[in-house]
């Protein structure tokens, strides 16, 4: 009969019954039972794979464990200003294939007099790596060197509160445990770069094991540093 026809479609589908049927086409009430059992298991199912992929696969969340410091510096490095920040991961998982940029936004002007109140320029960041891919096994200060390729180059540290510029940095990489690009981006605005600057130690090593503290992760020192710009401090090596 169909009933019965139907109960078997059900059997193989949820694949259940199989060896001897106990429920027959003579109980109705059965049957429905059993169809929205079905319905419900399968919903859960599906709820259940649902929450597990949205789990593994939300990249945002692995981005909440990528931290930055809250405020960057200005300093001298082997002889020339650099604008550093530090960033670090504070999961074990590692992030692999990182890679920073850093884009400086700011209101210009073009010399025909168009206005452009969103200006995005790129600033390169100082790395030996070719690939320009870092290794966050632990905390890591990113430089970027203050040239004649820097929007930076011809600001002072009296010029740098009359600034109206932002500085984004963003922080790509692939999450190591399931394969899924994530990023992390902050940003500084002048109030919180800080001239003069450096950012204190916080990895130690102690009988070949290193340690970080992440208690001093965004503190700062006071250091010597001239407060002139990057042009005249090139144009004047004896400033230094």
């Amino acid at each position: 009969s169909f009933t019965s026809a139907f109960l078997f479609s059900i059997e193989v589908q949820v694949t259940i019954g199989f060896g001897g049927r106990m429920m027959t086409e003579e109980c109705p009430l059965a049957i429905t039972v059993l169809i929205l059992q079905n319905i419900v298991g399968l919903i859960i199912n599906a709820v259940m794979l649902g929450c597990i992929f949205m789990k593994t696969a939300q990249a945002h969340r692995r981005a909440e464990t990528l931290i930055f410091s809250r405020q960057a510096v200005i300093a001298v490095r082997n002889g020339k200003l650099c604008f550093m920040f530090r960033v670090g991961d504070l999961r074990k998982s590692m992030i692999i294939s990182a890679s920073v940029r850093i884009q400086v936004v700011r209101k210009t002007t073009t010399p025909e007099g168009e206005v452009i109140p969103i200006h995005q320029v790129d600033i390169p960041v100082d790395n030996p790596i070719e690939s320009n891919n870092i290794f966050l096994v632990a905390p890591l200060i990113i430089c970027h060197v203050i040239d004649k390729r820097s929007p930076l180059y011809d600001i002072s540290a009296a010029d740098l509160a009359l600034q109206d510029l932002e500085l984004i940095v963003i922080l790509e990489g692939v999450v190591e445990t399931t394969g899924i690009t994530t990023q992390a981006r902050t940003s500084y605005i002048a109030e919180e770069i800080l001239w003069g600057h450096r950012f204190v130690p916080i990895v130690t090593e102690e009988e070949g094991v290193y340690a970080v503290d992440y208690s001093k992760f965004g503190n700062t020192v006071k250091v010597a540093a001239p407060r002139c710009s990057a042009r005249e401090l090139d144009e004047k090596p004896s400033i230094l």
